[in-house]
């Protein structure tokens, strides 16, 4: 193994939880190098885990094993795994949705669920609460030290059946676009949509284009206006809207040195629908 972990959780850093995960894989190997995805995603927001997964684990070396806890489910039957992707990454996490975009993007070439008699923590067995510390970064950093094999995670089970959520797909009819808010640029208030750069350039589109936008949740429009296609941030007025291409090469909706969902209060997933129509 490539001895990185990497860790993200919906924990915060305000008290030990994450320490303790990082005493636990220190522990098993005190040579391994531990680094943090983030910790700040919203309490309980599974698909917010999935997309910064995806969003992150194409630029870490091969083999490099993730830790991903948000696990509103901790203590029930919901399934502990360890997934294999195409890439040869390793992913430890609660088998709740959290591999959805790996899953649909990436891909999964195995999975195991983790045997808990094997790979937990010694003298945690009373504890039904905190399976970031006791399963998850006991069994990661052992993996990633190769005190284990990933064969000895556990018993293997059908890639496909790993739990998915619900991902919609952006796509055009009638020269019109259609998407999804799939997760906020937190710092700065961005709208990071589904939409792909290759998607909206099949509407002809160039540079300084004005587009009709329109975001709903659920069927109730939250916000309606037009604003321009642009290159960056500076294509616009101070305060004005624009369209862009983010860093992950879909579009973006932004408020130039301004939160776009905090200005019109809105959020993301699988019912934030956005259309954008080229306005003649």
């Amino acid at each position: 193994m490539s001895r990185n972990l990497v860790i993200q959780t919906d924990f915060g850093t305000s008290d030990g939880a994450v320490s303790a995960m990082y005493g636990v894989a220190i522990s098993v190997e005190p040579t391994l190098r531990i680094f943090d995805l983030t910790h700040d995603i919203p309490q309980y927001n599974i698909w917010e885990a999935s997309y910064r997964l995806n969003q992150t684990i194409a630029y870490w070396p091969e083999e490099t094993v993730f830790i991903s806890v948000v696990d509103p489910g901790v203590g029930t039957s919901r399934r502990s795994v360890v997934a294999r992707t195409v890439d040869n990454q390793y992913i430890v996490t609660p088998d709740n949705g959290t591999l959805t975009h790996i899953k649909e993007v990436i891909g999964i070439k195995e999975a195991r669920v983790i045997d808990e008699k094997m790979n937990r923590l010694p003298r945690s067995g009373e504890s039904y609460t905190f399976h970031g510390r006791d399963v998850y970064a006991y069994t990661g950093a052992r993996l990633a030290s190769d005190v284990i094999t990933f064969e000895q995670v556990g018993p293997s089970i059908d890639a496909g059946d790993v739990i998915a959520l619900t991902k919609p797909e952006a796509f055009i009819e009638d020269g019109v676009i259609y998407g999804n808010i799939d997760i906020l640029d937190v710092r700065f208030g961005n709208l990071w949509t589904n939409i792909s750069r290759a998607l909206f350039n099949e509407a002809i589109i160039e540079y300084g284009d004005s587009f009709e936008v329109t975001i709903a949740n659920n069927r109730q429009q939250v916000y309606k206006n037009i604003m321009t296609y642009g290159h960056s941030f500076a294509d616009s007025h101070l305060g004005e809207p624009l369209l862009y291409v983010n860093s992950l090469d879909n579009l973006g909706v932004a408020i130039n040195q301004g939160s776009f969902a905090k200005a019109y209060h809105i959020e993301t997933g699988a019912n934030w629908r956005i259309v954008i129509r080229k306005v003649a």
